[in-house]
């Protein structure tokens, strides 16, 4: 059986570092050392977290986080 589930995926040419989404979403969000966002776990999105995720997401000032499915 096939189970989807919700991932974070960051598009890096929209991505200007500002570091809103790792203040937002820590659990799954830390930030490099030029201020990009690196993603935990492949960026999974556990059910607990999933409307921090979609707030972090719309949050973006540049418009560069979406949420997608995938199959796991």
């Amino acid at each position: 059986m096939t189970r989807r589930s919700l991932r974070v995926v960051v598009d890096p040419t929209k991505c200007e570092g500002r570091g809103v989404c790792a203040e937002m979403l820590p659990e799954l969000i830390t930030l490099d050392g030029w201020g990009f966002p690196v993603l935990d776990e492949g960026g999974s999105v556990s059910s607990e977290i999933v409307e921090h995720a979609v707030r972090t997401v719309r949050a973006c000032p540049r418009q560069a986080l979406h949420l997608v499915e995938h199959s796991s």
